[in-house]
């Protein structure tokens, strides 16, 4: 794990022991710290060793040097929050404390991945394209296993952290050598006071960063373009991706689409900073697997493709998997965010028939059928089992909801599993 003497005799009072918690406690105890736990799951804290179990909310927070909260807690509206602003306790999170950590691991760089989609594809891409490189690379932060469990890299190894934005909240000196916007479209409000304070929570990864460290930012929207603008002065450190630029996919099997040619971009000149050859990024891109539920391939059948893009839970995230295919069966529907799929409208054309599923599936079939070929299916099985039979070689049959998954799946990591398995029991 990851230890700093930095918090050898200091107090930290931390609230959620989910996987970064946990690590967050064992990490803070090793180094010397006074740990206070809590998590409302008691089997959570069962599992705690090292500490005193406690919440928060309950104990005088003063003379503690900070409560460290698991990203899921809304500070914009939990009490403890409030509780640590009066008794001037910094609320923080596991990424900051890494970020204080840092100067005691051996030499390495950071790259720091936000935006509302396509990081964890652009965060994994870029640990591929390293370790393709043969660079020693360690995957964080929002994907793959929380960094203060990990052991540190060697001297001259990269960190490579997908930062959402309520992780870049609770945090305050991450001086990331590359940082990356993708995009900035309105999501996570219930978080924020509106669209723009949501914005500029993406903006302060830019703020915490040293202005001679390089800065990559997709200027597709205003509010990142904006952003972008702003930090002009850093001349030859700012790096802007614009939409539209038209590159050869075809040899990326897993990077398909107007979207991942966007996320590719920001993968490519994050890694030339960091050294790495353009053949060595060629070679990475071709053998790059993609991340389930992401425009994942899991099967083809007679010449029918089927995606799972399980992962895209509102319009915004499957306009791009709209784009990516020519003709598409397109299956949509789960727990609805938005009323309305505006922004997919631009790549209508490429479907072929859409399949409507769960509690949204008869609103979008209504708001779809003037203008294409509609199945109200209700069920993923109906819709995979109808596609299957409507498609014909060629063709992509495609799961990308545009909505939450809660009203029949756990998650939408079941309901791409779901999906796979359907896939594989089609005769």
């Amino acid at each position: 794990m990851i230890t700093s003497p930095t918090w050898r005799d200091k107090r930290y009072a931390v609230l959620g022991l989910a996987r970064s918690g946990a690590a967050t406690v064992r990490a803070l105890v090793a180094s010397g710290a006074e740990v206070t736990a809590w998590d409302s799951n008691a089997a959570a804290r069962a599992a705690v060793s090292g500490a005193t179990i406690a919440n928060p909310e309950e104990i005088d927070l003063a003379g503690f040097d900070g409560l460290v909260v698991s990203p899921g807690v809304p500070i914009n509206r939990h009490p403890v929050a409030a509780k640590a602003r009066a008794a001037g306790v910094p609320i923080i999170g596991d990424i900051e404390l890494f970020a204080q950590a840092r100067a005691g691991l051996p030499a390495h760089k950071l790259v720091g991945i936000t935006g509302t989609n396509g990081k964890s594809t652009t965060t994994a891409l870029i640990h591929h394209l390293l370790e393709t490189a043969g660079m020693p690379a360690r995957l964080g932060g929002n994907i793959g296993k929380p960094i203060l469990g990990e052991e540190p890299l060697p001297e001259g190894g990269v960190y490579v952290l997908e930062l959402s934005s309520y992780q870049i909240d609770l945090t305050a000196s991450l001086d990331c050598d590359v940082a990356i916007l993708l995009n900035i479209t309105p999501d996570h409000l219930d978080r924020y006071a509106g669209f723009e304070d949501y914005a500029a929570s993406k903006a302060r990864l830019f703020a915490m960063q040293s202005p001679d460290h390089a800065a990559i930012i997709g200027i597709g929207d205003s509010a990142s373009a904006d952003i972008a603008r702003s930090l002009s002065a850093r001349g030859e450190h700012l790096t802007k991706i614009a939409p539209g630029i038209c590159m050869d996919q075809s040899c990326w099997p897993s990077l398909q689409g107007p979207h991942n040619a966007q996320n590719a971009l920001a993968a490519i000149d994050a890694c030339k900073v960091l050294g790495v050859d353009d053949a060595t990024i060629d070679r990475g891109l071709a053998s790059f697997k993609g991340l389930p539920h992401r425009m994942e391939r899991v099967g083809t059948r007679g010449g029918v493709a089927f995606v799972n893009d399980s992962k895209a839970t509102n319009p915004d995230s499957t306009a791009p998997a709209l784009a990516a295919f020519d003709r598409i069966h397109w299956i949509l529907g789960g727990q609805a965010k938005t009323d309305d799929l505006d922004a997919c409208a631009p790549s209508f054309g490429h479907v072929a028939r859409a399949y409507t599923i769960g509690e949204a599936g008869p609103r979008f079939a209504a708001i779809l059928k003037p203008l294409m070929s509609v199945e109200e299916s209700g069920t993923l099985a109906a819709a995979v089992n109808s596609a299957a039979a409507n498609a014909v070689a060629g063709e992509t049959v495609l799961l990308s909801p545009a909505c939450a998954s809660f009203d029949q799946f756990r998650d939408f990591e079941d309901r791409g599993d779901q999906f796979r398995a359907l896939v594989g029991a089609l005769v």
